[in-house]
């Protein structure tokens, strides 16, 4: 028996959440989208440096019309960065503006052909020890621009893969981003859910992506160091590692546009994570967010809200 599906296509089981297209797409409201969308596909067939160079320009110029997002990125980066010029940061924010589209095209081009950018995984040996040991996996993966690549070039090599996410304002752009998300199998999990649907499907057997740099509050974070100032960190992997019984493997996708290369890296699982407090375990998740981002910093979404929950003392960043 087929399995019963609710109006959004979210499953009763663990099987995850199951896009669903709704013919109210095809109405005017979303020809915009469409007409996006027919764009990125024409440049998915031209030259990959043409493409690369024209994408990288026109992000540059885009950053800099949108000026709430640049404004959390300069924010970000003054309490992340205080050594750091103010001149200097705003070329961090140009130049993490113009992989953006790039990395865009690269992920329709995943969803619709074979791609032309060539792939390099650094540390994937990680992966195949997992693999060997039939361990369970959770890869801690930092909000990089390229985030959503690794778990779909994994699940096309055959590896069962389950994800969080949050669902997008516009519901065209929704279900085209988690189709995409889901073309080779897997699984994804609304974060209205909670975290017991995901957890559920690594226990399974599929390997896990976890986010970890996302702001969830004070109620279950603890404040630890991360770069030059701190953050609320939610130290969930040592319960996540005993509940799934999985190791936690580092990873982090760098987009090279000079050569128009995805570089995939991953670190040694997180061993040193077993019976562990709190404060070493989220400082430990941040020490590897910062070893990734530190040597090419505009491969990190710093457009987000991560240092939104400040100490009683502190006034808020974002207002």
């Amino acid at each position: 028996m087929a399995r019963q599906t609710d109006k959004q296509g979210q499953q009763p089981d663990s099987a995850g959440y199951i896009p669903k297209f709704e013919w109210s797409f095809l109405s005017p409201r979303y020809w915009g989208v469409w007409f996006g969308i027919f764009v990125l596909i024409v440049l998915t067939f031209s030259p990959v440096r043409f493409r690369d160079r024209f994408l990288s320009r026109l992000g540059r110029f885009i950053g800099r019309k949108i000026k709430s997002a640049r404004q959390r990125a300069q924010i970000n980066l003054a309490q992340c960065f205080p050594e750091k010029s103010e001149a200097q940061r705003d070329e961090i924010i140009d130049e993490m503006f113009s992989i953006i589209l790039p990395v865009t095209v690269l992920l329709v081009d995943l969803t619709i052909k074979k791609t032309r950018v060539k792939i390099n995984w650094h540390g994937f040996e990680h992966i195949t020890q997992a693999h060997n040991h039939q361990r369970n996996v959770i890869f801690m993966v930092p909000h990089a621009w390229a985030i959503d690549i690794p778990a779909i070039l994994l699940a096309k090599k055959g590896y069962a893969m389950s994800g969080m996410f949050h669902h997008q304002s516009n519901k065209l752009v929704d279900w085209l981003w988690n189709k995409s998300r889901i073309q080779y199998g897997g699984q994804i999990h609304a974060r209205e859910d909670g975290i017991k649907p995901f957890v559920q499907s690594i226990r399974q057997g599929n390997w896990g992506f976890y986010l970890p740099d996302e702001d969830h509050g004070i109620e279950q974070s603890v404040f630890v160091d991360f770069f030059g100032t701190y953050k609320a960190t939610l130290p969930i992997l040592g319960r996540l590692m005993k509940l799934c019984k999985a190791d936690v493997i580092p990873l982090f996708p760098s987009y090279d546009l000079k050569n128009s290369e995805l570089n995939i890296y991953l670190h040694p699982p997180m061993n040193d994570l077993a019976d562990k407090d709190d404060d070493y375990i989220a400082r430990r998740m941040n020490e590897e967010i910062e070893r990734f981002v530190t040597p090419d910093l505009k491969q990190y979404a710093w457009v987000l809200r991560f240092l939104k929950t400040r100490k009683s003392d502190d006034p808020e960043l974002y207002s």
